[in-house]
């Protein structure tokens, strides 16, 4: 006989340790279903699921549950999640904890007896083999090394499933929205190429330059000389046989290095007339990002710009976790820190760079993300072919909360460009950035 109880119980005591009524019909493993008819249906298939929450309460072991199937959402993901976040923003106006797990003595007791009765007792669950594990002092050379490794080269092949034939793996720039992914990566690249005024002989840099999207399109459309950083093999293996394949190996080189040892690439301090990072900077971490800018000021000449596009949050968010929440940290990017805005800016100039410009690229993230995920449910069997389901699904829960942060404003991107004035304090640059907004 189907235990009808089996859902409320379990529906009940997550909220009263949420503090928010949930707006989803559960529907346990047994067939019982409890709450909102109308709302998404959040299917638990095994009573693994519970274990992961009971282990780990809050996201990660929700995450957990998810990733390895013992978890899901029916029907449409992105709906579902925007339907809890709703219901956490309208709770929190009443009680600015809501949807804050609270374990309290009364919600452990009524766990353990949900546990003895539902046969939930059990050894923790094995965890998701999608899950990093790094050792050694935070933002060493080999913890980076380690953490780039774990998300970059997870499979060139699966990148190529997701994203745009540029490879670009940041927001694009939709200048309008029925620009196709690819029309707003290239659209991106240009403006990137346009406020650094990239012109032919120059030399940049590229630091943390991906799949080379950047470096190659300036190198060819700009005829730039340029030196790539990465700490991923697959990505600088991936950029030099591009760069070969279109006869750019004169004019591009990546060099596998940290972006602190860039003089065994050859760079000269001084000497370099732009740099470019592109969502990197969130991985530098809080405290070196000082080391970050400085040394940037230190390669560029008097008169070279630098233009930064990278991903912040707000301060109350960064108090809670810089990273993005336990699911980002453990599963996409460890050991990432995203900053408010306005502290990025600070460091920017702190080594007496000049701010140029800060143009706001929030909008643009969401219409990036959902080609992306879009990329991924198409070709949902060859992405689990590469790279197993569990990863898979670590992609698509990834790609849905990431693109929901950016439209609800928890999560901002933005281009930051900066000039290193010569010592009589003349910047070169123009006196309005229209120059560089206006299509060539």
């Amino acid at each position: 006989m189907v235990d009808v109880t089996a859902a409320s119980r379990l529906l009940s005591l997550a909220e009263d340790v949420l503090g928010l009524r949930l707006p989803v019909l559960l529907r346990a493993w047994d067939g019982s279903e409890a709450g909102d008819p109308t709302g998404p249906v959040l299917v638990i298939r095994d009573k693994r699921a519970i274990r992961h929450v009971l282990w780990q309460p809050g996201e990660l072991g929700i995450a957990r549950a998810y990733v390895q199937g013992h978890l899901d959402v029916e029907g449409d993901l992105a709906s579902g999640l925007s339907a809890v976040w709703a219901a956490v923003r309208e709770a929190r106006e009443a009680d600015p904890q809501a949807g804050r797990p609270r374990v309290r003595p009364s919600h452990v007791a009524r766990a353990v007896g949900l546990a003895a009765r539902y046969g939930l007792v059990g050894r923790r669950p094995a965890l998701p083999a999608a899950e990093a594990s790094l050792s050694g002092d935070l933002h060493s050379r080999e913890r980076d090394l380690a953490a780039i490794s774990h998300h970059y080269d997870l499979s060139n092949e699966f990148y190529e499933l997701i994203l745009d034939p540029h490879m670009a793996y940041s927001s694009g720039f939709h200048r309008d929205p029925s620009m196709s992914l690819e029309e707003a990566q290239r659209a991106k690249l240009d403006l990137v190429c346009r406020k650094l005024d990239l012109k032919p002989g120059m030399k940049m840099l590229d630091i943390g330059s991906g799949w080379g999207s950047l470096s190659l399109h300036a190198a060819e459309h700009y005829g730039v000389h340029v030196t790539g950083v990465t700490l991923s093999t697959e990505q600088r293996d991936f950029v030099m046989k591009r760069a070969t394949e279109r006869g750019l190996a004169d004019r591009v080189d990546v060099s596998l290095r940290h972006f602190r040892d860039l003089s065994g690439a050859g760079v000269v301090d001084g000497t370099i007339d732009a740099v470019a990072s592109i969502e990197m900077g969130e991985h530098v971490g809080d405290a070196e990002y000082e080391v970050f800018t400085a040394a940037i000021h230190r390669y560029l000449r008097p008169g070279g710009r630098v233009l930064i596009q990278q991903m912040s949050r707000s301060n109350d968010a960064v108090g809670d976790r810089p990273g993005g929440g336990p699911f980002i940290e453990t599963y996409i990017a460890p050991d990432m820190h995203m900053k408010p805005l306005a502290k990025t800016i600070g460091l920017i100039a702190a080594p007496g760079l000049e701010i140029r410009d800060v143009q706001a690229m929030r909008e643009h993230y969401p219409q990036t993300v959902a080609a992306w995920a879009e990329n991924l449910e198409r070709n949902w069997s060859t992405a689990v072919a590469l790279v197993g389901e569990e990863m898979a699904r670590v992609w698509r829960l990834y790609l849905v909360g990431g693109s929901l942060a950016f439209e609800e404003n928890r999560m901002g991107v933005d281009q930051i460009l900066a000039v290193k004035p010569s010592p009589s304090g003349v910047s070169g640059m123009p006196p309005s950035p229209l120059a560089w907004l206006e299509e060539n």
